[in-house]
């Protein structure tokens, strides 16, 4: 799933300092006549943000709306065109001056950074999975666990630390996540008539929570895996969306040969007549989106900093929750809007805590006289 892919690797590039800077990315555009409409565009802030936003909402909007269908059963073909599209997008950025340092395909490289693409398949199968079960508010209230299972990996292999504040965010996360679950359930309770059918609405709700659970375990495995391979292979931010493109779109393909059904007729009734060409519009801009998703981030830091970039990050999530009440009819229940809110109050509260960290970092450091640590200890 494209959207949450980059979106989620970003957000812990912000939070460990050594991803979001490292370098100037998107390459810097070249000069406009001074006082011209792009040029304004281009240094806005706001635009930026804006930018930024609307990526990541739309993106998760048209992934749920490609898995919603009644007869959806093509996830990893759906995946596979997303590599495509997205592979071709970065070929041709490159072809048109706009990419000039892009890592070439080398055997060792790959050979390195395939188990990271195989976490990164697992990463975006159990995402389009869980959207294609669960409700968008849901998804985004128990994506944030995901913060909580990567800061405890940071703490373990990367030398990190969690301060108080940062861990009474993890407590109101996991309490929306709780909160969230149990308006869930209640809302498909009260809204099945007969026992037959609350049994298979609660099936298909655990259905979608052991496919969150899976996502939250491979999403922290690829996020870690990066960090610990991005800096010995040198890799840059386009570098990293290519070889992850690259390698796992053989994966994605054989899986869908093998575990998923290309008859005629199943296609029909995945791609129906009356809704084919939506789908298919909806499958190329998810492809595109993803490079959209990383142009727009690394605008948004340009022109703004890490920590607002962060900060809007966190405060997406309640516009993200509020287009699957819109777009896709996800019940408004007490339950469903304490569990948004207390999702967006843990963002922000994760999001100020890492800044005051940050902050006290920056003071501390330069006149310490402890032995100098590894960057990754330092982060």
């Amino acid at each position: 799933m494209s959207n949450k892919k980059n979106e989620d690797l970003e957000m812990s590039r912000v939070d460990g300092k050594e991803f979001a800077e490292q370098e100037s990315f998107p390459p810097k555009p070249a000069p406009h006549p001074q006082g011209s409409l792009l040029s304004q565009l281009e240094n806005n802030p706001s635009a930026a943000v804006l930018a930024y936003c609307f990526s990541s909402i739309s993106m998760t909007v048209v992934n749920k709306y490609v898995v919603s269908g009644s007869s959806w059963n093509l996830n990893f073909l759906y995946l596979a065109i997303q590599s495509i599209i997205c592979t071709a997008a970065i070929l041709v950025l490159k072809q048109m001056g706009f990419i000039p340092n892009l890592a070439a395909l080398e055997s060792g490289k790959a050979k390195k950074w395939l188990p990271v693409s195989v976490f990164f398949v697992g990463m975006i199968y159990t995402g389009t999975k869980s959207l294609q079960f669960l409700s968008v508010p849901v998804y985004t209230i128990f994506k944030n666990l995901t913060i909580i299972v990567i800061a405890y990996g940071e703490v373990r292999w990367f030398g990190g630390n969690i301060t108080p504040l940062v861990l009474l965010s993890f407590g109101f996360m996991v309490l929306s996540s709780l909160v969230a679950a149990w308006a869930d359930i209640q809302a498909v309770v009260s809204g099945a008539g007969q026992s037959t059918e609350t049994a298979a609405a609660i099936s298909t709700l655990n259905a979608g929570y052991a496919w969150m659970g899976l996502n939250v375990l491979c999403t922290a495995s690829y996020v870690l895996g990066t960090r610990k391979f991005i800096t010995s292979l040198n890799f840059k931010n386009w570098d990293t969306m290519y070889y992850n493109n690259l390698l796992s779109l053989p994966i994605m393909i054989i899986c869908s040969l093998v575990t998923e059904d290309w008859s005629s007729t199943n296609l029909a009734a995945n791609f129906p007549p009356e809704s084919r060409n939506n789908l298919l519009l909806g499958m190329l801009y998810s492809g595109m989106g993803a490079v959209l998703i990383s142009y727009s981030s690394a605008w948004c830091i340009r022109k703004t900093s890490s920590t607002t970039y962060s900060f809007v990050g966190y405060l997406n999530k309640l516009p993200l929750a509020i287009c699957g009440i819109v777009f896709f009819g996800a019940p408004v229940t007490f339950g469903s809007v304490a569990a948004i809110l207390l999702g967006f109050f843990s963002g922000l509260a994760y999001g100020y805590g890492k800044m005051k960290q940050s902050e006290q970092a920056k003071q501390v450091l330069p006149t310490s006289n402890q032995p100098t640590r590894s960057a990754g200890s330092q982060s």
